[in-house]
This record gives structure tokens, C-alpha cells and sequence, in this order.
């Protein structure tokens, strides 16, 4: 029902429509002259044979010999009266059931139908559109941009280059835009001058020819494109990209900075001027075991635990909070007071050997990328890859089924101290945390998730971290969008800065109970001299302070509600 309004604004405003729609009246003017004549000879011979009907009569006998329904409650008695009634049978034969019909189809139904398709995938973008997101395909990064962006309000449109493909992704209930990729008049019709920000994750060669064209019609648009290969990058920042991503690089690096070991207890995951937020994995520290408060992190080192992450769900710390081996602290403080974490708190058990290695399961691009970021923190790792092209001239590499048990114990499971799991494969994902869970109970398992759907599977399956795709192209995307709102590189964390609300100026931090009322932590305060990382609970708020808070989606949708 929603398209109703658009399909007619369509079908009405269409010149061969028009046209058509006019000839079927033409068609219907005719049929009407044509049963008045007869209703009017219908009468004329009804009072040659002696016999007196209404008006009304003339015409339910004509429509009921035309249609050849023939009650036979009203029939000509004289041979004259017969043979009209013949005549009158088979034109309505000719025009009723055989020319109205496809007249109808070919000038209405069919045009109807035609519009309805244009409608859920219009070629043209209303007039005034500004402000939108311009996206060229539907991949997962997308779909979880796109569930972003509508929680944002913020409009976008998809464009496909095929109506098959537009009117599949509309039946998926996307805004969608029909259009070629390689022609100007395309981006045109999309107001691409106006849009806030176009996506491109196509292949190289698509994104490449996508750029081109729209750096004709606008040479000041952002473009957030997703590169394939290493050797596409140089293209596509030339053909006009204003920030081009290796995601698949970036998720395999990302993945490889969570391990365990060589000493990187903090893994730094933003930075804004001098505050740093890391994640602390506390699986085998001082830590592990611990109630938060007694840790005396604030007061050892000056970080502020904001958060922890267990099994894929960010809670908002408390000072009777039991760290577990499955615990990921979110640690916010400068560099210094990071590096005095790293020395008091990230010192491993010293039953760790430094030498056993982490098991990478999938040689790709993304088991490729976290063995190159383990290869800089001096990390022993083996690659278990079931393609011999991969694994062929690499010592690190061990050819075979991560599934096999016999491959598992050649690579080092019984004595490794972390498995990446990172096959492009969710199903192959999920199965294989399990079995290394069944056969290591206390091992790190970091899983790469390509759907947003499979992250909390993975972590009941057995994980200790799962890094979404979808979610961390998403997040990087969506950072270029709104440079003042920087998402985490995890799914539903967000910083954000503010100023001081009115309601608050004057009070200190711990009277405005911030936390506890909305669940976002206030990681530092910029004030007109300086910014003060891990705030005092006793600092005052002033009038031109400006607050930079961390929580979840719903907790700042609570703060913006309770204080706008």
C-alpha cells in the first residue's frame, strides 16, 4: 500500500501512459455508443412486436446478449428480432470479450504493472534530497550500515544497475535506486552534489569506474570505498576515493592485536589528541579472579575502566564486578598511564611459554594480515590451510584440515596459547570454536564473524572475542559520516562528545550520577586549557567544559533524551 501514491504519481505523469489511458476511454466511449444504439433498436422492434420496456431494460438486455450470459428472461418473438439478437451476440463477442480485454491489459494493466516496478525502484531522486548516504551495494557491511543509519535517522539510497537486482533489494525493504554505475546522468539523478557521503564496496574494477564517474558531477562528495587487493589502493585514491580501506587487512589485524602475549596487555583500539582507549584482555593476569575494586587500577595507574566486554556483552563496570578469565577490560587514559597498566597488570603467568605459538585456522587474507601483525609483536604463530598454494614456501605454514585432530596436534594445540579462527565461512567458524573448546578448555579463541548475526553464536559456542566484518566496515564507515560521533571498532560502542548540559553546570561528576542514570562513563573533560583524562569524581562542571562519554547505542540515545 505504501507505493500507491508514488506508482500513481508515476503512471499519471507518464506521456505514453497518458496516451494510452486516453485511447482505452476512446475504446470505452465507443462501447457505450455502441449499447446505446442497440438498447435503442432493442426497443424499437420490442413495439413492432407489441411489446412496451423501460429504458433500463434496453440496456440489461443488450449487456446480458453481449456479455452472452442470455437470461433468456427477455427474447424477440419474430425471425427480424432473432437475427438482431445474433448481431448484437457477436459483436459482444468481438469487442466485450475479446477486444476489451487486451485493450485493457496492453493500455492499463500492463502500464500499471510496469509502474509499480518504477515505483520501488524509481530512477530519480525527488528534487531537494541533501544530506543522504549514497551506497553501490548490498554487502554485510552495508546491511549493518544501513541498520546504523536508520537507528541515526539519516537517510540513504542503494543504487543497483539492474531493475532484477533493484526490485530484490526493495522486496528487502531498502531504499533503492535504479541507475548504470558508469553513466553521469545516473549520479545526477541521485543528487550526489548533495549527498553527505558515498559507500563503494564493489570489486576494485567497479569501485574504480564508480569514483570516476561521480568526481565528474562532484568534486567535493566524500568516498569511503573497500579495496580487494593491496595493488588496487594507489587506483582507486587516483581515481578520486577520499579514504580508501583494506577491511579484510584491517579485521585480520585487528584480530591478530587480541591475542595474548608479547606484551601487549592493552590493545590501543582509538585515540583522540591524548586520550587512548585499549581493551585488556585479563585471561592469565594479576587480574584474573579479582573484584574490580579491590584491583586499585585508578589509583596504580591512573587508567578508568569504562567498560568490560564478556562474551560479546558490554557492561558498565561496578566496583563489586568479578573479573573472569573471559573479561575484557576497557581501559581509558593517556599513553603514559596505559604503560603502567602494561607494567603492573600485563604481565602474563610466568607458566606461559613465550615460545609456543597461536594457531591461525584459515590461510586468506585475514589469517594472512594476523600473522602479519603477531610477526610484529614477535609472536610464534602457525597457519593451518587446507590449499597447497598457500602454504607452499611458508615454514609457518602447515598444510591440512583445521578440523582434523591429528593436523591440530602437529600445529601445537595442546601447548598454544591463543587460536584465530578466520575462515570467510560462519558455519565452518562456529564448528571449529567449539572442537577447540572441547580439546582446550582454558585456550584464547578470537573468531572472525562475516555476518553480525553469527557474533553472539560464536560466543556461545565457546569464544573469547569475536570480530564482526560487518560490524568494523560499518563503524569505519560510519566514523567519515560523523567525525564528532567516532564509533568503536565493536558492534553497539560508541564515543561521543558533548557540551556540559545547563542542567549540570555547577556539580561535580559524581553528583551528576551520569552512569548510573544512563550507563554512559565519562572518559575525560575538555576544559579551555586542557583535557583531563580519567577525571576526578569530584571535579567540577563548568559552563564551557565538554564532556566526551563511551557507552552503547541505548545508553546514548538515554543521555541525549535525559539531557537535550
Amino acid at each position: 500500500m505504501k507505493y500507491i501514491p508514488t506508482q500513481l504519481i508515476y503512471f499519471f505523469h507518464n506521456r505514453t501512459t497518458q496516451r494510452n489511458v486516453l485511447l482505452l476511454l476512446k475504446f470505452f466511449l465507443f462501447l457505450a455508443v455502441l449499447i446505446s444504439i442497440y438498447s435503442i433498436i432493442f426497443h424499437i422492434i420490442m413495439l413492432w412486436e407489441g411489446r412496451s420496456y423501460s429504458w433500463f431494460t434496453g440496456v440489461y438486455w443488450t449487456l446480458t446478449v453481449m456479455s452472452t450470459l442470455g437470461f433468456g428472461d427477455i427474447t424477440f418473438s419474430t425471425d427480424f428480432g432473432l437475427f438482431f439478437s445474433t448481431i448484437v451476440l457477436v459483436s459482444g463477442i468481438v469487442f466485450l470479450l475479446i477486444m476489451l480485454p487486451f485493450t485493457f491489459i496492453q493500455f492499463f494493466y500492463e502500464p500499471w504493472l510496469v509502474a509499480q516496478e518504477k515505483a520501488r525502484a524509481p530512477r530519480e531522486l525527488p528534487e531537494g534530497t541533501s544530506g543522504h548516504v549514497v551506497l553501490t551495494n548490498l554487502d554485510p557491511i552495508t546491511k549493518n550500515l544501513i541498520r546504523k543509519l536508520e537507528q541515526q535517522k539519516h537517510d540513504y539510497v542503494i543504487l543497483a544497475p539492474e531493475l532484477q537486482t533493484a526490485l530484490e533489494i526493495s522486496d528487502l525493504g531498502y531504499n533503492v535506486m535504479l541507475g548504470d554505475y558508469g553513466a553521469p546522468e545516473t549520479y545526477k539523478r541521485l543528487r550526489i552534489e548533495n549527498a553527505a557521503l558515498v559507500v563503494i564496496t564493489n570489486d576494485d574494477m567497479t569501485n574504480t569506474n564508480i569514483s570516476f564517474t561521480v568526481r565528474e558531477i562532484s568534486e567535493t562528495v566524500p568516498i569511503v570505498t573497500n579495496a580487494d587487493h593491496k595493488h588496487s589502493v594507489d587506483i582507486l585514491k587516483y581515481s578520486g576515493n577520499t579514504h580508501v580501506f583494506q577491511f579484510m587487512d584491517m579485521l585480520g589485524q585487528a584480530l591478530g592485536r587480541r591475542t595474548i602475549g608479547g606484551g601487549m596487555g592493552a590493545n590501543i583500539i582509538w585515540k583522540y589528541k591524548e586520550l587512548l582507549i585499549a581493551e585488556a584482555p585479563a585471561m592469565r593476569t594479576v587480574l584474573e579472579g579479582k573484584i574490580l575494586a579491590k584491583t586499585r587500577l585508578r589509583e596504580k595507574t591512573g587508567v578508568t575502566v569504562v567498560g568490560v566486554w564478556e562474551r560479546g556483552k558490554f557492561v558498565a563496570p561496578t566496583p563489586d564486578l568479578k573479573i573472569n578469565s573471559t573479561t575484557v577490560l576497557m581501559l581509558a587514559g593517556s599513553t603514559e598511564q596505559l604503560q603502567k597498566y602494561e607494567n603492573k597488570f600485563g604481565f602474563f603467568c610466568s607458566k606461559q611459554n613465550a615460545d609456543v605459538p597461536v594457531l591461525i585456522l584459515g590461510g586468506g587474507r585475514v589469517g594472512r594480515a594476523a600473522a602479519s601483525s603477531l610477526t610484529e609483536r614477535n609472536i610464534d604463530y602457525r597457519i593451518i590451510e587446507k590449499s597447497p598454494n598457500v602454504v607452499k614456501g611458508n615454514k609457518y605454514s602447515i598444510q591440512g584440515n583445521a578440523a582434523d585432530l591429528g593436523t591440530l596436534h602437529k600445529a601445537g594445540i595442546k601447548n598454544a596459547r591463543s587460536v584465530i579462527i578466520t575462515t570467510h565461512n560462519d558455519a565452518i567458524n562456529i564448528y571449529l570454536t567449539i572442537y577447540c573448546r572441547q580439546l582446550r578448555p582454558d585456550i584464547q579463541i578470537i573468531a572472525r564473524a562475516t555476518n553480525e548475526s553469527t557474533v553472539s553464536k560464536l560466543h556461545r559456542a565457546g569464544a573469547d572475542l569475536v570480530m564482526s566484518y560487518a560490524s568494523l566496515g560499518a563503524n569505519t564507515i560510519l566514523n567519515h559520516l560523523k567525525p564528532e560521533e567516532v564509533l568503536m571498532a565493536l558492534e553497539g560502542l560508541s564515543v561521543f562528545r558533548v557540551p556540559v548540559p545547563s542542567s549540570i553546570i555547577g556539580k561535580t561528576l559524581i553528583e551528576t550520577k551520569i552512569r548510573n542514570e544512563t550507563g554512559c562513563s565519562v572518559i575525560a573533560i575538555t576544559t579551555l586549557e586542557k583535557m583531563l583524562l580519567s577525571p576526578d569524581p569530584y571535579v567540577i562542571l563548568k559552563q564551557d567544559d565538554e564532556l566526551i562519554l563511551i557507552g552503547t547505542v541505548e545508553a546514548e540515545q538515554c543521555f541525549v533524551e535525559k539531557y537535550a
